[in-house]
């Protein structure tokens, strides 16, 4: 086999890493290795050009066994790639390795080694002018910092990554950027500004068709909905970036979102369908040996027997993940799971419960936490200690924890101890910036249904912008409360607002029931429309009935008529007219749905120019009321008063012509309910 097959062989293996293919990459690779290794030449360009093929194939078989989680494979093949790109003055094969040996200290959290091997690549990329390469270098460093807590740094370095893939026009690398900077975002619980550049993501990936990067995305955006806990949105988008990664045959991801939704479900307390899903997500990562994952679900699996009570099950599951965290060298996860065996141990329920393996397993927990700087474990470690010795009486042990868990509290309160309070704004911010770019959220879309009316909020959520419509006909009604100036002179301003909550509370439920909406209340001033946002026939019908029970049902309690003076009585002056509007969404933050027209303005005048207790119409409501599917019941030139509306329980009684400011002479009435017997508004 030639070296150009040996090159060609080894891109194929390279395209397998990229699908999450890692056996059958290994495979190739180890093909290739064994070729390379066997091959003989005296001639010293070749020599080089074969030694340079060896290491990137013992770099490509670092990556492959570093993707399936297997470091300590990862570290002997980089190691060896290094030694013999060293021996050999290959650069390009150092930085490469070096990158590779980064990626594994990371994982293996050993930041200090992780830092000295990337910055060994970046100074090396810089010196040799690969600023395309270096650029990723700094994406990698960037990463580090998110698992060191520094956000700042992380961002530092994110934004200088992303720079240069911008200048060099790779885009999939700036893709991919874009997504880690919402990764930080999520983790310091801005959870807006992660919407923002996980959109800008996912778009970026949807345009280059990377499929790949499109379900990674999306699956990124379920475990931000998961923080959030919105479990629903959550397992909505894992559930497509399962789909995704399924059709592509990418069996690495699909195992990780499997996990992520079994995260979903333990948060949810369904520890079945928890269960379920680690259990295909453990047997996944079995199939690809990625000891890793292995390791973490098995951890998870732990925990749901744990919240089960299940304490012998628990503690078999955690000692499996121990084992393995501990083969693998990762200290995380060694003092994570240490301290979940340590907590199992100090649980009463346990029949097991022993505080002196627990008080060791805590410690040993605490012992590694330290090494690493995992001050956010520390939190919780020193925190669960202090509560054994608390239990125990040891009141000097549980100072010392106590006190410990305090002080790491304060360090890292802007990251973790404070992430709920976080959670809650951020997630308000949310509601309110997606309400205007068009989110559909679920707590957004409940939030704009409470201020506008809900056929408007559909289609704000939808996108829809600059709403405005025409009506050719509503009926509008106004009210107000008669004598409100000296009713209210004599309450304490907290009663005035409760008498007003209580009066116009009434009116939304009337409104709610005969298919009006409420449009606004000015003062102690009540304006409704029917025929809008929503069109219908029959709104000057809904209108009267409406106006009508708002007349009856109006009776203040105790509380209120103690401060009514003497000679004043309570009552509702209401105002009815029919015409065209325009109703729109006013504002870009504070949204606010409105009418306009000079229908409107003689509404207001029909209440204005009314009498207290009465229902005063004018001619043109008179008019539409009196239709019944679209025909008139008699003859437009009758007197309107000498009508009997048979389908209505409604007199008319006619106030003549009179003159009504700004409007000049006009008939008008008034409604009366006639001798029906009325009940809660039905007849």
């Amino acid at each position: 086999m030639n070296l150009d097959t040996l090159k060609d062989l080894l891109k194929q293996a390279e395209k397998f890493n990229r699908t999450s293919k890692h056996i059958k990459a290994e495979a190739l690779a180890k093909s290739a290795l064994a070729e390379i290794e066997n091959v003989n030449t005296g001639e010293e360009y070749a020599v080089v050009e074969r030694k340079t093929l060896h290491c990137s194939t013992l770099n490509l078989l670092a990556t492959t066994n570093y993707q399936r989680g297997d470091l300590q494979a990862a570290l002997s093949l980089a190691l060896a790639s290094l030694d013999i790109a060293e021996e050999y003055a290959l650069s390009e094969s150092k930085t490469t390795a070096w990158n590779v040996l980064g990626k594994v200290y990371s994982e293996l959290d050993s930041y200090d080694k992780a830092f000295e091997y990337f910055e060994q690549a970046l100074a090396t990329h810089k010196e040799l002018g690969n600023t395309s390469e270096a650029g990723r270098v700094t994406g990698n460093i960037g990463l580090v910092y998110i698992k060191l807590g520094s956000y700042d740094k992380a961002l530092e370095f994110m934004e200088q990554a992303l720079a240069v893939h911008k200048e060099f026009g790779e885009l999939s690398f700036v893709a991919r950027v874009t997504g880690n900077i919402g990764l930080v975002y999520q983790n310091i619980g801005s959870y807006d500004k992660a919407m923002e550049f996980y959109e800008q993501a996912l778009a970026a990936q949807q345009e280059l068709g990377d499929a790949t990067g499109v379900a990674r995305i999306i699956g990124n955006i379920g475990n931000l909905y998961n923080s959030l806990r919105s479990y629903d949105k959550a397992l909505e988008f894992m559930e497509q970036a399962l789909a995704g990664h399924k059709e592509l045959g990418e069996k690495s991801s699909v195992a990780s979102v499997t996990a992520n939704i079994g995260s979903v479900f333990l948060n949810l307390g369904s520890y079945d369908k928890a269960l379920e899903f680690y259990e295909q997500a453990l047997t996944l990562h079995k199939e690809l040996v990625d000891k890793s994952g292995v390791a973490n679900v098995t951890g998870n699996i732990g925990s749901v027997y744990y919240f089960l009570g299940f304490y012998d099950k628990a503690l078999e599951f955690y000692e499996q993940a121990l084992a393995t965290y501990k083969e693998l060298g990762r200290k995380f996860g060694v003092a994570l799971v240490t301290g979940n065996i340590g907590e199992l141990y100090a649980n009463k329920n346990y029949e097991g419960y022993t505080i002196a393996i627990a008080e060791e397993f805590l410690n040993n927990a605490i012992a590694v936490a330290n090494e690493i700087g995992a001050k956010a474990l520390l939190v919780g470690l020193n925190k669960t200690l202090a509560n054994v010795y608390e239990n125990e009486e040891r009141w000097k042990d549980f100072a010392i924890h106590h006190k410990k868990y305090i002080e790491l509290k304060d360090e890292v309160n802007i990251e973790e101890t404070k992430k709920q309070d976080a959670i809650r704004e951020q997630r308000k911010a949310v509601e309110l910036a997606k309400a205007t770019a068009a989110a559909k959220l679920t707590a957004t879309t409940t939030l704009l249904h409470k201020v506008l009316p809900e056929s408007i909020a559909t289609r704000i959520i939808a996108g829809e912008k600059d709403i405005a419509d025409y009506f050719p006909s509503v009926s509008i009604l106004f009210a107000d409360i008669v004598g409100f100036t000296p009713i209210s002179a004599g309450m304490p301003a907290y009663v005035v607002v409760r008498f007003l909550n209580y009066v116009f509370g009434t009116f939304d439920t009337i409104m709610k029931k005969h298919g009006c909406e409420k449009i606004k209340t000015i003062g102690d001033g009540y304006m409704a429309v029917a025929g809008a946002p929503i069109p219908c026939d029959d709104h000057a019908e809904r209108m009267a009935l409406a106006a009508l029970e708002m007349q009856q049902e109006i009776k203040l309690p105790d509380e209120f008529r103690a401060y009514l003076p003497e000679g004043v009585n309570f009552g509702i002056r209401i105002g009815l007219h029919t015409g065209s509007v325009v109703g729109g969404v006013i504002g870009d933050e504070r949204f606010v749905y409105d009418i306009y027209s000079d229908s409107v303005n003689t509404a207001a005048r029909m209440e204005s120019h009314g009498e207290a207790d009465k229902i005063h119409v004018s001619e043109e409501f008179l008019k539409k009321l009196v239709m019944v599917n679209g025909e008139w019941l008699m003859d437009e030139t009758d007197d309107l008063s000498s009508l009997t509306i048979t389908h209505l329980p409604l007199t008319i009684i006619p106030r003549g012509e009179m003159h009504i400011k700004g409007k000049g002479k006009m008939k008008t009435y008034f409604l009366e309910k006639n001798k029906l017997e009325y009940n809660n508004g039905t007849y």
